[in-house]
Formats: structure tokens, C-alpha cells, sequence
């Protein structure tokens, strides 16, 4: 009998011999790392450690499209980085495996939704980042973890993702919003009452990066500051959700925004206004950047 012949009569002569509760402890048991191997080597059972001599020459897959939309692109000879002033460093977000919006090369009619979503009372937070690239794809990029009291960020999760044909456009539209030349802080001034002050709820930052230009705003857990941007936060959510179940359970209850707009709607209706923040930080300035075609381009790479 052929050797294949006589592993697969074993292999069969054991499924049956072998009752069926039994078969996730053998599965488990082949699975386990040898006792007295290092951790390192543990960590990647049964795949052999990396050769020390070549592990920095090695290659390394690249991350696909979904997950760097603007991967390889180098500023032209003239341009400059655009200034972003989020409160958002670059470390930080390497820790959330996102490349750095200090360092994103936009061009053209591209733009770049970000919004953070932060708890009052956890330490659970969530990043959404939109990219609509000048070819006219639009791409989407969640992390979730729990930023707190480690040196990194705990049981993080998260998904790079290509959005549907024809998904740009809505965010594109969101470019000209005029929430944008809003105060980056607020507070809730309401006729004859004290500035509210939210205590509770979610905080939400957004920034809108487009070519020589940034805007952040920071939202607190009031109805009527969340409904002010809603009209960015409910399509960066929609495009977040139905990718990773970790991350959509987080949105369970958030998903819409229509309270929170109709609570803005009313405290116009009511004479109130959302007024700048006392201390509150200006915004980042702005360039006009090279117009497409000129010799800032010279060293532009790839069409993404």
C-alpha cells in the first residue's frame, strides 16, 4: 500500500476509533508548544524561528491598498506636509497601527475623514479614518483597544477596508460643511442658564485633512455639540460598521444621530448657540498647494 494510502486509513481508523469529544484535546494537544522551548520560539509554534543572520534583509510582505490608501507616495518638490494640530502624535498613532496624518502626501480633490470616539467613564476607544484617494476610491480603516495603563494599546483589534464603488462622493461633499469653520472647542450657551458642561456620554474628535489644509473639532458628550457634526460622524460610523463585530458592538446604540440633531436644531430654535470654549486652541494654518501638473509632482510615485 502507497504511504499516502496508509496515513489516510490511519487518519480514518483513528476519527473512528476516537470519540468525538475527544478530538478538540488531540487537535489541542498538537497545537501546544514543547515545554522547554524559549517564549519567542513559542510564540510562533510550530513555524521554525527566523534566522538571526537574515532577518533584517528578509522580505516582507507590504501592506495591501486598503490598509496604506496613499502608501508610497513622496512630497514633490515644492509641497509641504499640511499642518495638523489634533492633539494626535505621530507615536500615538503608530501605536494604533495607523500611519501618521503628519506625514500623509493629499493631492488634488482627496480628503481624509478621521474620528475618534471617546467614552466618559472607559478607557475604550476607537479610531475611524476615511480616505478618499483622487482616482476616486474611497477606503476605510477602524481600531478599537483599550487605551489605558499599559505601554500599549491593550486587546486591540481593527480592519483595513476598500468602501464600494461610488462611496467617495458623499464624503467629498463633506469638504465644504460649515461645521468646519467652527470653533475646534464649544460649550452650550442657552438663554437665561449657565454654559452646560457634559459630564458623561461619549466625546468625539474629528479632523477633515485635505490638501495644505486641516480642521479638528472636539465634540464633548452634549446632544447639541454631537448633533453640530453629525453630519460627519453618522457616515464614518455607517462606513466602520459590518467589518469587525468587536468594533460594532462598541456602536451598538450610537449608529444614529438623529436625537443628537434634533437637540442642536432645538437649542437654535430656543436662541442658544454653541459658543467658542474659553482657552480654546486655534486652528492649524493653511497653504495653497501646488496646483497638479507642476513640477511639485516631479517626484510624485504611484497613481495611489
Amino acid at each position: 500500500m502507497a504511504p499516502f494510502a496508509r496515513a489516510l486509513c490511519l487518519a480514518l481508523a483513528l476519527a473512528i476509533a476516537t470519540p468525538a469529544d475527544a478530538l478538540p484535546k488531540l487537535r489541542r494537544k498538537a497545537a501546544e508548544a514543547p515545554p522547554d522551548l524559549p517564549p519567542a520560539e513559542a510564540a510562533i509554534w510550530p513555524y521554525p524561528a527566523p534566522d538571526p543572520k537574515t532577518w533584517w534583509d528578509d522580505d516582507r510582505p507590504k501592506p495591501d491598498e486598503a490598509a496604506d490608501p496613499l502608501g508610497g507616495r513622496k512630497l514633490g518638490a515644492r509641497e509641504r506636509l499640511t499642518a495638523v494640530d489634533n492633539g494626535i502624535e505621530p507615536t500615538v498613532y503608530r501605536l494604533w497601527g495607523l500611519q501618521p496624518l503628519q506625514t500623509q502626501v493629499l493631492r488634488g480633490e482627496e480628503m481624509i475623514l478621521e474620528v475618534w470616539a471617546r467614552p466618559a467613564r472607559s478607557v475604550r476607544q476607537t479610531v475611524i479614518r476615511v480616505t478618499v484617494r483622487r482616482d476616486g476610491d474611497a477606503f476605510v480603516q477602524a481600531r478599537a483597544g483599550l487605551a489605558c495603563c499599559e505601554a500599549d494599546i491593550a486587546r486591540r483589534v481593527g480592519f483595513d477596508a476598500k468602501l464600494p464603488a461610488g462611496s467617495g462622493a458623499a464624503f467629498l461633499a463633506l469638504r465644504a460643511h460649515p461645521m468646519w469653520d467652527a470653533p475646534r472647542d464649544v460649550r452650550v450657551s442657552e438663554t437665561g442658564a449657565s454654559d452646560a458642561v457634559c459630564v458623561d456620554g461619549t466625546s468625539y474628535d474629528l479632523t477633515l485633512m485635505v490638501p495644505g489644509r486641516s480642521r479638528s473639532l472636539r465634540r464633548a458628550c452634549d446632544l447639541a455639540e454631537i448633533g453640530q457634526v453629525a453630519d460627519a460622524l453618522e457616515p464614518a460610523l455607517n462606513a466602520a460598521l459590518g467589518h469587525e463585530p468587536r468594533i460594532d458592538v462598541l456602536f451598538a446604540d450610537r449608529g444614529a444621530f438623529a436625537t443628537a440633531r434634533g437637540a442642536y436644531q432645538s437649542l437654535l430654535a430656543e436662541g442658544g448657540t454653541l459658543k467658542a470654549a474659553p482657552q480654546a486652541r486655534p486652528q492649524p494654518p493653511s497653504f495653497v498647494p501646488e496646483a497638479e501638473g507642476s513640477d511639485a509632482a516631479a517626484t510624485v510615485s504611484p497613481e495611489r
